[in-house]
């Protein structure tokens, strides 16, 4: 998967989750998908509780987090 490909999966909507990233489009955010692998659920956990969801999207969600996570000020 491609660089672009995975920021093609991470979607910001204004209005959809008060604008928060959405996987392509979904209703469900990466802030939603980390608390749930926090909690204890695999990504097969998730993936059968969340069939729009889809395993490529795992990669997108961490890179994500951790460029965010780069880019705090002190």
């Amino acid at each position: 998967m491609t660089e672009r490909d995975m920021e093609n999966r991470i979607t910001i909507e204004p209005g959809k989750r008060s604008g928060q990233p959405c996987i392509r489009g979904l209703r469900i955010t990466v802030w939603d998908v980390l608390g749930w692998k926090a909690a204890g659920m695999s990504e097969e956990q998730i993936l059968i509780d969340y069939p729009e969801l889809e395993l490529a999207d795992f990669a997108a969600i961490y890179d994500y987090a951790a460029r965010v996570g780069q880019r705090v000020a002190l």
